[in-house]
């Protein structure tokens, strides 16, 4: 089994995703899940880019990631990031971003989901992604973590290609118990701040940092339920006095 995640820009405007947009978007959801999928979610709501994720058996990967895209299509206020898709990689364009991850096969399916967001496509919110992917591997616990994001043309199962432009990205990780969802993503989420110029937000928060800023917001998926992992890491990380 796998975790699968796509994110998109579908929205109308460069700063935020509309209240319809959501709801859209989880009106249509069932659709991937009649394809197979053992879960599927609106996992990350990041300025104005969506993350979905899926739980999904191995044989079933292609064609669940060809039904969360047209999820997108479906849902679109404007094609966006859908449209750089292309079956050939020379005319593909700026598109979709991808993440999966595997998962033992004798461990319920929990998974921690990132999603970043730039508002002029800054190009060191990669290095801000893989340090987060670097400080998930490893730790205890951590069954797997997506691919590190490169500059190169990128090809998604049973999607297409996308071209090296693509930005936005979005990292998952697996975790193989309840209490080490915290501990991983907590390394993960303070990897990523550690950067210049990055903002940790919350599920749904419109882009409202100075240009030049990375913003990403941090989810639990588990059981079918996204847990919103910024509210929890924010009353931990005030200082007692």
């Amino acid at each position: 089994m796998k975790i699968t995640a796509i994110g998109a820009d579908i929205s109308k405007n460069d700063v935020s995703c509309s209240s319809k947009l959501v709801e859209t978007i989880e009106n249509n959801l069932k659709t991937v899940k009649e394809l197979g999928a053992r879960d599927v979610a609106l996992t990350n709501v990041t300025g104005d880019d969506v993350v979905i994720s899926a739980f999904v058996e191995d044989d079933l990967l292609e064609t669940v990631n060809e039904g969360i895209v047209n999820v997108l299509k479906m849902s679109a206020e404007n094609l966006g990031d859908v449209s750089g898709i292309s079956d050939n990689p020379a005319d593909a364009g700026e598109g979709i971003s991808y993440a999966e991850a595997n998962i033992r096969p004798d461990r319920y399916p929990d998974a921690i989901v990132l999603g970043f967001d730039t508002y002029g496509g800054e190009p060191f919110v990669a290095d801000v992604a893989n340090s987060a992917i670097q400080a998930a591997q490893g730790m205890s616990n951590c069954t797997d973590v997506s691919d590190l994001i490169e500059e190169k043309t990128r090809k998604i199962p049973g999607v297409g290609y996308v071209s090296p432009e693509t930005d936005d990205p979005v990292v998952v990780a697996t975790i193989e118990n309840i209490e080490s969802v915290g501990v991983v993503a907590g390394a993960m989420m303070g990897a990523a701040l550690g950067n210049k110029n990055v903002y940790l937000v919350k599920r749904g928060t419109t882009c409202n940092v100075l240009p030049g800023s990375v913003i990403f917001s941090a989810t639990a998926f588990m059981n079918g339920n996204v847990i919103d992992l910024a509210v929890p890491f924010e009353n931990k990380t005030r200082i007692l006095r």
